[in-house]
């Protein structure tokens, strides 16, 4: 389930945007990455109100995952229509999104040990991710021939595992509704209960430095495809696999270093590793240096464990077990919601600019483009280093299971 879930997303999110400026929409590569965190926004609200209350895990999740691999077999069809293409990926995100804490939740409820096992089974999600960009730029560059993101295949490649996922969804174990009976509150939904909870400085400071780091990250998912293109990469989606490896090694070594390091710390290297990560894209771009290039893709494990996963890891430390899951789900709200949106269309305006009537830009323009997020993220790291000071109980702990990508 796990391996399937997120080849689904490996398989067309790092090639979106070479796809689209291949079809006549250079302009428009930042909209995918703007849908996406729309649907985590709305997910939260429709896994509330609808699936934890009234039908089981598994089915729902077939039924989306079904529903979804047929409007992405749809999606390469309305390339000569922009907004009905990005509207009809919007549709997709809808039915996709969700199925994220869905397959989190079905997997939670049949394990003993959330600390042991889960991060066992999540590790199957990142396989996924790197076997899907292998399968693209590998096996499909053979099937197709020249550069595979270009061509609708990808698409139609997730939109198969998707109905495969759906189909192998219902011989799942069963699994009730978690929240069966219980009172409906937006305000829980939202996770905004949580937050009256949760609420001290430390965590207020730890908040506005997420939702401000997720506007500079929001670059990496949209443009290091067109920028390894820019750069002569021919597999792309293979080469930023390279992240996904990354990502493997640091989630084994983070018990270690959480214990030895605290979240302060840790948080602070994850924002570090995100803007040494841009500074090595803008110091690259000039003469397409690869290595560099490549260690900042490298560098994915760092910045996305030592953030995401350290900020999910904080914020458990800080929950009672009332309001756990609305805790994460205001964080992921925060992230890979609000922050992401914002980033998204911030980032993709300030490449609208760049272009500037061309198709694509150059490699000294790539330069500039990558220090303006590389310079956000440090501005974001000296505010959390000068702002933040967690509770001696909250500074270290055993790791819990991450909540997915």
């Amino acid at each position: 389930m796990m391996f399937l879930q997120f080849f689904i997303w490996g398989a067309w999110y790092t090639s979106i945007a070479v796809f689209m400026t291949n079809h006549g929409m250079p302009k428009l590569t930042h909209w995918p990455y703007t849908v996406n965190p729309v649907a985590a926004i709305v997910a939260p609200f429709f896994l509330g109100l609808v699936a934890d209350r009234y039908f089981a895990t598994e089915k729902v999740l077939g039924v989306l995952h079904l529903l979804g691999g047929l409007v992405l077999f749809a999606v390469p069809r309305f390339t000569g229509s922009p907004t009905t293409f990005i509207l009809v990926l919007l549709l997709y995100n809808l039915c996709y999104m969700p199925t994220l804490g869905l397959a989190n939740s079905l997997a939670f409820h049949h394990i003993q040990s959330q600390e042991q096992q889960f991060p066992l089974i999540r590790v199957f999600g990142t396989i996924g991710w790197i076997v899907a960009g292998v399968l693209v730029s590998w096996f499909l560059g053979i099937v197709v021939g020249g550069v595979p993101e270009q061509t609708s295949m990808p698409l139609y490649t997730a939109a198969t595992a998707s109905i495969i996922l759906g189909l192998f969804s219902f011989t799942l174990p069963h699994t009730p509704p978690p929240g069966k009976g219980q009172p409906v509150s937006l305000r829980s939904i939202a996770g905004l209960d949580a937050l009256k909870q949760l609420g001290d400085r430390p965590f207020y400071v730890f908040i506005t430095a997420s939702l401000l780091l997720c506007i500079p990250l929001a670059a990496y998912y949209n443009f290091t495809q067109l920028y390894l293109g820019a750069a002569g990469v021919n597999k792309i989606a293979a080469t930023q696999t390279v992240g996904q490896f990354s990502e493997t090694f640091f989630m084994l070594i983070m018990p270690i270093m959480f214990a030895r390091l605290g979240v302060k710390k840790m948080l602070m290297m994850g924002m570090a590793a995100w803007a040494l990560r841009y500074a090595l894209f803008a110091l690259a771009a000039p003469g397409a240096v690869f290595w560099m290039i490549l260690l900042g893709i490298a560098l994915h494990g760092p910045c996305y464990d030592f953030f995401f996963v350290t900020g999910q890891i904080y914020v458990d430390k800080k929950s009672t077990p009332q309001v756990r899951s609305q805790a994460q789900g205001f964080l992921v709200l925060v992230t890979y919601g609000v922050g992401m949106l914002i980033g998204a269309q911030i980032m993709g305006k300030v490449y609208d600019t760049f272009l500037a009537g061309t198709t694509a830009l150059t490699l000294g323009q790539w330069r500039t483009f990558w220090i303006l997020p590389a310079v956000f993220a440090v501005a974001v790291l000296v505010f959390f280093a000068a702002a933040f000071k967690a509770a001696a109980r909250e500074a270290t702990g055993q790791t819990s299971a991450p909540a997915g990508r």
